[in-house]
């Protein structure tokens, strides 16, 4: 065939080029996120994680898709100190509005109770003592605890019935702000495991006027603080404003005694072993966390003169 013929093959389609996502990367450390409402956790959890590209994500405590405030959101290596936050106080702003209670405890559930009484400041003053210090607390039916390995929530979703049992809470401090005649503000600072819905719930029903929370904001997480967090929107802006929103690992042990220890005690700890201590300074007991030249090694607790590590880091040299 000459140069000038006509090729009357048929002609092949290329093929569609298929997105394929770039490995996930290593990344470590705490971003103090000012979750927005609407947004449930998860999802907050999922688009840092996209952000990121990072390989492993976390988070140290939900909040309701209706709350806003702190959620710290752990990276990689950072996750294994979680549940160090987790235990860490948190502090609360909220308003509960007067005679209503629902069944989910807040502004979105239906009414299951009513009254027409409204609550004095004075009442209410009185009142609060009560719910101060460890107290029994039933968490709300609309929550994440988990019932025969199913979250609570979709239980009630699912219209199943279950009891949830009470438990003890740790309630540091419950302040009255401000009152109107139909809703009052407080603040509250509550150790692990304890619901503001519940204790606003709790607050009505001992009141005699019935209520439920229709404001939340989340103020502190442990060591993190709704002051010095990034909102979701700024953290997409850019990889700058990310980058610079990324809190070392050891961020979330800042609450904890910080132990300086040289690179055999470094060694001899990432071997699982325990380190005798030495120094008048140190704590006699408690949990703690060790680092060498200020890069962070592990966390564990001082026993008898010894730092016994829970769980050690494995971060890049």
């Amino acid at each position: 065939m000459s140069e000038d013929a006509e090729d009357d093959s048929p002609a092949v389609a290329p093929r569609p080029q298929q997105f394929r996502r770039p490995p996930r990367v290593d990344v470590n450390g705490w971003i103090n996120l000012d979750k927005p409402v609407g947004v449930t956790s998860t999802q907050a959890v999922a688009r840092l994680k996209r952000l990121f590209n990072a390989k492993k994500v976390g988070h140290a405590g939900t909040l309701d898709p209706l709350a806003s405030g702190v959620l710290p959101v752990a990276f990689g290596e950072a996750t294994k100190t979680v549940p160090v936050v987790q235990d860490g106080a948190k502090a609360y702003a909220f308003v509960v509005r007067w005679g209503v209670e629902t069944d989910t405890d807040d502004a979105e559930g239906r009414a299951v109770a009513a009254s027409d009484a409204r609550p004095t400041p004075g009442e209410i003053e009185a009142a609060l003592p009560g719910f101060v210090g460890v107290i029994s607390q039933t968490p709300p039916t609309f929550s994440a605890i988990r019932i025969a390995g199913e979250r609570a929530y979709d239980l009630a979703r699912g219209g199943e019935a279950f009891e949830i049992a009470p438990r003890p809470v740790v309630i540091h401090r419950f302040a009255l702000v401000a009152a109107e005649r139909d809703e009052a503000r407080f603040e509250a600072e509550c150790g692990k495991g304890a619901y503001v819905r519940a204790l606003a719930r709790d607050l009505g029903r001992t009141l005699g006027c019935h209520g439920h929370v229709v404001f939340l904001r989340r103020l502190r997480v442990g060591p993190f603080h709704v002051g010095a967090a990034t909102g979701l929107e700024a953290a997409e802006a850019s990889p700058e404003a990310r980058a610079a929103a990324l809190q070392p690992v050891e961020a979330g042990l800042a609450e904890l005694p910080r132990l300086a220890v040289d690179r055999n005690g470094a060694a001899i700890l990432r071997r699982g072993q325990k380190l005798l201590l030495r120094g008048a300074a140190l704590p006699s007991s408690g949990p703690a966390y060790a680092c060498c030249f200020g890069a962070p090694i592990a966390f564990g607790a001082i026993e008898d003169g010894y730092f016994v590590s829970t769980r050690v880091f494995n971060l890049p040299a």
